[in-house]
């Protein structure tokens, strides 16, 4: 039961639950022409978790090196000697080929796209290695999650599955570019790529918003493609006004303290390890009100 959870553990086996609608939206949207099979369901399923434990170990493998020397990710399992090399590449193998067989049950044209997929949740891993854009990789890898899933529902040609990946792409991307913040000197220090390192931190945040914002635009495309029904969704900004201002406090405290008030947010990750700041950033897109008192407060806090 250890070695188990250390699995587990070893690539946030929990988080599946997060990427898992990407690809059941994308089938949802293929069903809608074409018929409903739980066999699918179930296939679609277990491709969607062996593939992405697949990426998280290929991702946890290749970066244990830098992870031990950073104190964020020092904790993982291979830097502290809880999984060794061997362990994991073995494990990286046998869900690779678990998500290939998935593939295989769902259709000829599956099983001959699922290499291209596992290559390109790979190379996320090793881009930063090569280029500074290794978020908008992220971004591609969560991409193709809803046109496999259109491909595996048996969907055919039609700009739905692309406008949701497109969606998917932007918004994880543009997500990861803020959580790549934390690691701006980390990164600099040891030569690796990101946006942040190319832009700094403030030119990420307006280049992630700018990607939420293109996120509704793609959404709004998707639902005139596949002619959906907005049924009663409406962003509520001022729900969150309490704790923008409770970060407001901190961003003034920090800001007596600092003559680098552009590398504030990377501070407050750091210092903070807030599980709340994060969630909070990456709400930053979502709302396309720019007049609101929210957009006002978040553009005094990170600007």
């Amino acid at each position: 039961m250890t070695r188990l959870t250390t699995y587990l553990s070893f690539v946030r086996f929990s988080h599946s639950v997060f990427a898992l609608p990407f690809a059941l939206t994308g089938a949802l949207l293929a069903w809608q022409t074409h018929p409903f099979s739980w066999a699918q369901v179930w296939w679609v399923v277990v491709c969607m978790v062996s593939a992405r434990c697949a990426a998280m170990g290929f991702n946890r493998l290749v970066d244990a090196h830098w992870d031990g020397l950073n104190p964020r990710t020092a904790m993982r399992e291979i830097p502290r000697g809880a999984m060794s090399r061997a362990e994991a590449v073995l494990f990286v193998v046998v869900t690779s080929l678990a998500f290939v067989f998935c593939a295989s049950r769902l259709s000829v044209l599956c099983l001959m796209l699922s290499p291209v997929a596992l290559g390109i949740v790979f190379w996320y891993s090793l881009a930063k290695r090569y280029t500074a854009y290794t978020q908008l990789f992220l971004g591609l890898s969560m991409a193709v999650a809803p046109v496999g899933g259109w491909i595996a529902a048996g969907g055919g040609r039609g700009a739905e599955p692309w406008l949701l990946g497109l969606a998917i792409g932007l918004w994880v991307g543009g997500f990861d570019i803020l959580y790549a913040c934390q690691d701006l000197e980390f990164d600099r220090s040891q030569g690796l790529r990101s946006i942040p390192t190319r832009f700094g931190v403030s030119g990420s945040i307006r280049l992630s918003r700018v990607m939420h914002v293109a996120t509704v635009a793609s959404m709004a495309a998707l639902g005139q493609a596949a002619g959906l029904e907005v049924a009663g969704v409406h962003a509520r900004p001022a729900d969150h006004l309490e704790q923008v201002e409770d970060l407001l406090a901190l961003a003034e405290v920090g800001r007596g303290h600092t003559d680098q008030a552009d590398l504030l947010p990377v501070e407050l990750l750091a210092q903070q390890r807030d599980r709340r700041l994060v969630d909070l950033l990456g709400e930053i897109g979502r709302h396309v009100e720019p007049h609101s008192q929210f957009a006002r407060m978040l553009r005094k806090l990170l600007l």
